[in-house]
C-alpha cells in the first residue's frame, strides 16, 4: 500500500493508518510489510514489527491456526473470520477475530483484526467452557453457501459429525432415513427466516447412530445465518428407552403375577399346584429351575411331571423333618432362607453337598420359602435355583412368600374340596342303588360317572323300580348342585319317586306328586327328570319328561331319537301337571335314558352329542352291559358334569303295532 499517488490510495492509506481496529499488511510469506497505529499501540515499535511473520506474535497453538488461516487466503479461500489470541509483548493476551484480504494487484494481504471486549471474551469462555468435553456444538450455517462452522473452533463431537466437510448437504446425507424428510422440511422453513429446532438421528463418521437435538435462531445480515447449538442426547434417548423397556417388564410381570396368582387361586389339584411353582414362576424370577414339594405322611412328595423331568429323585420321599437339608430345615422352623452363593450353602448345610450336585448341577444360589395355610403348619416348600450368584432382592422374597401364601391357601382349599368329594361320593353311592332290579326277560345295564371337572359331585341318578301288572319303571335324573347337599337331594327324590310309583301306574302323575313334594317342602331344589314305564307283556312305553335330554332307540345297525313332550324341572312350578307321551319298546331294540352330562356341554351341542351316541349305541345294541362300557369311555360331551345312563333291551317278542316304532330303525 503506497502513501502517495492518486488521491485514492492516499486515503486508503490514511484509512489504513488510522483504522481504530489494529491492522498489518504481509506479504505472502506472512511478514509483516506495515502495521498501522492502532497494531503499533498494540505490540509497541512498529520497526520492530517489521519483517516479523504476523501469526508468529499469537498466542500458543494459535499461531499454527493463524499459519492455516494465511494458507487458505493464499488459495483463495478468504474472508473467513477466526477466534485467535494476540500475545503482546509484556501484556496480557488480548482475543481478536481475525481475518485476512487480498490486496488487489499486489502480492500482499491484509490482516485485519477485531478485538474482543471483555464481555466478548467472557462469552468465548462460557461458549469454550460449554463445548469443552462436552456433548455439545455451537454452530453457524451460512445460507448463502450452505457451510457449517463451529463458533469456537474444532471440538470432538464436531469432529464425529461433520469432521472436515463441513458441507450441509454431506451432513444431510447421514441423517437416519426415518427422520431425513422431516429436518429437510424444517432447514427450507430455516432459510425462509424461521428458527430452527428438532431432534433427528444422525449416522457419525464411524457410523454409529446417534440421537441429536438442534435449536438455532436465524440471523439476518449478509449473509443470512442460523446461529444455533447442537446437543447429543443419545445417553438420554437410551436411558428413556431403558426405562421404558424396564416399565414393559414390569407391567408384563405384573400381568403375569396376576395371572399366575388367579390360576393359583383356582388351582384344583395338588400336582396343579405344586407344577405353577415349579415351571410356570421362573420367568418372574429370573431362575433356571424351581422345585416345589409337599408333605404327605411326613415325606416330601413332588407331582409326577416334576418326576417326568428329573432331578427331583433325591429329594421325592426324603423326610420332611429332615434338617440336615435347607427343605427340611424350612419346613421345621418356617423361617425362609435365601442363600446367594454355593458356598455360603453349603457353609450352613455340609450334608447337602452330594444332593445340590445331584439336583441341580449348576445351581449357584438358592432361595427356599415355606408353603403354610391359614394353621401356620408348613405344608410344604418351594425352592429357586439360579445358575449363577443371585442376590434375592426385598421384593422378590416379598412375592416368593406371597405366592407360597397363596399356595398354601390353594393347598387348604384343595384338601378340603377333597374331603367333601369323598364325603360326596360315599353319599352319592349309598344312596344309588347297589344293584337294581333284574327281569328275565330284560337285559338292563345302569353306569354312573362322576365330574372329572373341579372335583364335583353332583346329583345324577338312576333307578329301575318293579311296578305291578307285569311292567317296570325306568328313571333318570339329575339335581341342580354339587358336593354333599345335591347328592343328599339326589337321594330324597328317589326315595319319593319310589314311593308314588308303587302306588300309581300314571308316569303323568308320578311326576306331578313328586313336584308338588318338592315345592311343599319350601327347600329350593330343581331336578330334570326322565320316567318311563314300560310293560313287559307289549312292550309299550309311557314317558312323563320334565327337562331330561331325549331317549335313543337302536335296533337293526340304526337308531332314533324319541324326544317326549316335555315339562319344567321338579321343584320349579307348584300343581304342574305333566303329560304323558307313548310308544312301543319294540324286539330286539335297545333304549337308552341318560343325563345331560353324556350328550350335551358347553363345547358339545345335544344334537351331536345325541347323534355320537345314537350311532355307538346301534353298533353295540345286542349288548346292553357291552353299550354302557363303550358309552361311558367315549363321553361325547366330556367329564364335565356328571353322567347317569339306563340301557335296556327286551329279549323276548312283543306283539308288533304298525303304527309304533319297529325293529328296521331308519339311521338319521
Amino acid at each position: 500500500m503506497r502513501a502517495s499517488g492518486d488521491d485514492s490510495e492516499t486515503v486508503l492509506a490514511g484509512a489504513f493508518e488510522h483504522a481504530p481496529e489494529p491492522m498489518v499488511l504481509s506479504r505472502t510469506d506472512g511478514t509483516v510489510v506495515r502495521a498501522n497505529g492502532a497494531f503499533a499501540d498494540l505490540f509497541g515499535d512498529p520497526a520492530a514489527l517489521h519483517g516479523r511473520v504476523w501469526h508468529e506474535l499469537l498466542e500458543g497453538d494459535d499461531a499454527q491456526r493463524g499459519a492455516a488461516l494465511h494458507a487458505e487466503a493464499l488459495n483463495g479461500h478468504w474472508g473467513r473470520r477466526v477466534r485467535l489470541s494476540l500475545a503482546p509483548a509484556g501484556r496480557s493476551a488480548r482475543m481478536a477475530e481475525v481475518e485476512l484480504r487480498p490486496v488487489p494487484e499486489q502480492d500482499r494481504l491484509v490482516v485485519l483484526t477485531h478485538l474482543l471486549s471483555p464481555e466478548e471474551t467472557d462469552l468465548r469462555v462460557v461458549g469454550e467452557l460449554r463445548t469443552d468435553n462436552s456433548d455439545s456444538v455451537l454452530w453457524s450455517l451460512d445460507l448463502s453457501t450452505g457451510y457449517l462452522r463451529e463458533l469456537f473452533g474444532p471440538t470432538p463431537l464436531g469432529a464425529l459429525l461433520a469432521g472436515n466437510e463441513p458441507e450441509l448437504e454431506r451432513i444431510l446425507e447421514r441423517v437416519h432415513p426415518d427422520d431425513v424428510a422431516r429436518v429437510r422440511d424444517a432447514i427450507a422453513g430455516a432459510f425462509e427466516g424461521r428458527n430452527y429446532e428438532q431432534r433427528f438421528r444422525v449416522f457419525d463418521r464411524l457410523g454409529d447412530e446417534r440421537s441429536l437435538h438442534v435449536r438455532a435462531r436465524f440471523v439476518a445480515g449478509e449473509p443470512d445465518r442460523l446461529v444455533g447449538i447442537v446437543d447429543d442426547v443419545t445417553e438420554h434417548v437410551q436411558l428413556v428407552r431403558r426405562l421404558a423397556d424396564r416399565r414393559r417388564t414390569e407391567a408384563e410381570h405384573g400381568r403375569l403375577v396376576t395371572e399366575l396368582s388367579s390360576k393359583l387361586v383356582s388351582a384344583t389339584t395338588v400336582d396343579e399346584v405344586m407344577d405353577l411353582l415349579s415351571e410356570e414362576f421362573l420367568p418372574i424370577f429370573g431362575g433356571y429351575h424351581a422345585v416345589a414339594l409337599y408333605v404327605e405322611n411326613g415325606l416330601l412328595r413332588t407331582s409326577p411331571s416334576a418326576r417326568e423331568r428329573g432331578n427331583t429323585e433325591n429329594i421325592d420321599g426324603r423326610r420332611a423333618d429332615d434338617t440336615d437339608y435347607p427343605m427340611g430345615a424350612v419346613i421345621q422352623d418356617r423361617q425362609p432362607r435365601f442363600f446367594e452363593s454355593r458356598a455360603e450353602v453349603v457353609s450352613r448345610f455340609p450334608s447337602a453337598v452330594e444332593l445340590l450336585r445331584s439336583t441341580a448341577g449348576k445351581a449357584q444360589a438358592w432361595a427356599t420359602v415355606p408353603i403354610f395355610g391359614d394353621s401356620r403348619i408348613a405344608l410344604g416348600v418351594w425352592q429357586m435355583v439360579w445358575d449363577r450368584p443371585h442376590h434375592a432382592s426385598r421384593d422378590e422374597r416379598a412375592l416368593m412368600l406371597t405366592f407360597a401364601g397363596l399356595a398354601g391357601q390353594a393347598l387348604q382349599r384343595i384338601k378340603a374340596q377333597q374331603a367333601e368329594l369323598e364325603l360326596a361320593d360315599a353319599v352319592q353311592r349309598r344312596m344309588l342303588p347297589r344293584q337294581v332290579a333284574s327281569f328275565p326277560d330284560m337285559d338292563i345295564a345302569t353306569k354312573y360317572l362322576p365330574s372329572r371337572a373341579d372335583w364335583r359331585i353332583c346329583g345324577d341318578f338312576y333307578d329301575v323300580i318293579e311296578l305291578p301288572e307285569n311292567k317296570v319303571g325306568l328313571l333318570v335324573g339329575d339335581v341342580q348342585g354339587h358336593g354333599v347337599e345335591a347328592a343328599a337331594a339326589m337321594g330324597q327324590i328317589r326315595v319319593a319317586f319310589r314311593a308314588y310309583a308303587t302306588n300309581q301306574s300314571d308316569p303323568g302323575v308320578v311326576l306331578g306328586e313328586t313336584n308338588r313334594l318338592l315345592t311343599d317342602t319350601g327347600e329350593i331344589v330343581f331336578a330334570t327328570c326322565g320316567y318311563l314305564v314300560v310293560d313287559r307283556e307289549t312292550g309299550v312305553m309311557q314317558a312323563a319328561w320334565a327337562g331330561q335330554p331325549p331317549m335313543v332307540l337302536a335296533a337293526g345297525g340304526g337308531y332314533r331319537v324319541w324326544e317326549p313332550e316335555t315339562g319344567p324341572p321338579l321343584g320349579v312350578m307348584p300343581d304342574t301337571e305333566y303329560t304323558v307321551t307313548t310308544s312301543v319298546l319294540a324286539p330286539d331294540t335297545t333304549l337308552l335314558l341318560c343325563s345331560d352330562g353324556l350328550v350335551e356341554s358347553s363345547d358339545v351341542t345335544m344334537q351331536d352329542g345325541l347323534a355320537a351316541v345314537g350311532q355307538a349305541l346301534s353298533e353295540h345294541a345286542a349288548n346292553p352291559k357291552e353299550a354302557a362300557h363303550v358309552l361311558a369311555d367315549m363321553a361325547p360331551a366330556g367329564r364335565g358334569d356328571d353322567i347317569a345312563l339306563l340301557i335296556t333291551r327286551m329279549t323276548r317278542s312283543v306283539p308288533s303295532d304298525p303304527e309304533t316304532f319297529s325293529t328296521a330303525v331308519p339311521a338319521t
